[in-house]
């Protein structure tokens, strides 16, 4: 009633990596209706576990390249030696018919976003320090030593973008952090910018 025929919000989550926010992604849409989680392409193999069109489209580099060549990414990076890219037309149809999207991008992606003044919410997911996110990253089992070293060095670098977000969510606790993500996203539904005003006038005034 109050969003009536409103686009939907695009909600941009970004991370170093193993800060947790493809899980968060994922658990929010689980919790909060009418939002669904855009699933990426990357080049990189699957990790255990892993299903294919549900955690990501994983394809082969020369597929990758076509779909570069022919627009379909509304961004895309190469990050720690693998290429990610976000679907440019899924997003634009699922915001086109009201349906809010989130979209969890690594920090390279969500500048690549920024520069091309896309409109939404930013949201930046922290861990509660470099040893937590080290110890994740070596719980995943999919890394060697000198990757993890690596992604670690990377996470330095990319942190340091948290004050271009809007919020910024500490992933302590995932029950926490899930709570605080799905509260964003409710606040946000609801900033008077973006309720249906003519429902309002008509109703109350």
């Amino acid at each position: 009633m109050l969003r009536g025929g409103q686009s939907g919000i695009l909600f941009v989550v970004s991370a170093p990596s193993g800060a947790g926010k493809t899980s968060l992604c994922r658990g929010v849409q689980e919790t909060v209706p009418c939002l669904r989680h855009s699933v990426s392409y990357t080049t990189r193999k699957p990790r255990p576990a892993e299903i294919d069109g549900v955690h990501y489209h994983f394809v082969e580099a020369s597929t990758f390249e076509k779909c570069i060549e022919e627009n379909e990414f509304l961004e895309w990076a190469k990050v720690h030696g693998h290429l990610y890219g976000t679907p440019r037309v899924w997003i634009r149809e699922m915001t086109r018919q009201g349906i809010d999207v989130i979209l969890d991008v690594n920090t390279q992606g969500a500048e690549t976003l920024r520069k091309q003044a896309v409109e939404g919410v930013w949201i930046y997911i922290l861990p509660p320090s470099f040893e937590v996110l080290r110890q994740r990253l070596q719980d995943r089992k999919s890394d060697a030593e000198a990757e993890i070293e690596r992604r670690l060095e990377t996470a330095k670098e990319e942190i340091q973008y948290y004050r271009q977000h809007d919020y910024v969510v500490v992933n302590n606790n995932y029950k926490e952090a899930l709570r605080d993500l799905s509260a964003i996203i409710r606040a946000e539904r609801i900033k008077t910018r973006r309720v249906n005003l003519s429902w309002i006038e008509e109703t109350f005034v």
